[in-house]
């Protein structure tokens, strides 16, 4: 089953390595990572999407993903009331005759078209994941040069703590 899990990490060197590589170590594939700095100074905030096999391995990563050290709280947030995105980037073949075809194609999606040379367009667009792959499945007879995105990042919804409460940990640095 897939999952999402957050971990709130100190923002030290070496963190991300030592996350993943626990994660490789008991063979969890991660199907995506964002990892980015928090509100609070020294804090960051790692997103995994895992797939995991039943609730007792995903039970097992978050108790293995608390002991890190540098690891301040993890939370499996796949049933909580979420908001998440991801952002991709879409480098397509095209001519000046089509651009205009293509525009009309990402206009629904609100994505956008960040650069354009002779023979492409580079679109970008945002949103939850099925979104970035039904518009990356619109463009792809086009012939897509080059795709990068960005993986899931996401957070919960409305009032419930997540980094606030360990602004106590900053004396830890």
């Amino acid at each position: 089953m897939r999952r999402i899990v957050t971990a709130i990490v100190h923002n030290r060197s070496g963190v991300l390595n030592r996350v993943t590589g626990l994660l490789a170590k008991r063979q969890f594939n991660i199907e995506s990572i964002s990892v980015g700095r928090t509100e609070t100074e020294g804090v960051s905030k790692m997103t995994f999407v895992v797939e995991v096999e039943d609730d007792r391995k995903l039970e097992q990563l978050t108790k293995q993903l608390n002991k890190q050290i540098d690891v301040l709280k993890v939370s499996d947030i796949t049933d909580k009331a979420i908001v998440a995105r991801e952002l991709a980037m879409v480098k397509v073949i095209s001519n000046p005759q089509i651009r205009n075809e293509i525009q009309g194609i990402i206009e629904p999606f609100r994505a956008s078209i960040i650069d354009v040379s002779k023979e492409s367009v580079t679109v970008q667009v945002t949103g939850k994941s099925d979104k970035v792959d039904a518009l990356i499945e619109l463009l792809r007879p086009y012939g897509i040069k080059e795709l990068a995105r960005t993986g899931l990042t996401a957070f919960t919804r409305g009032h419930q703590p997540q980094v606030a409460e360990f602004k106590s940990y900053s004396l830890l640095k």
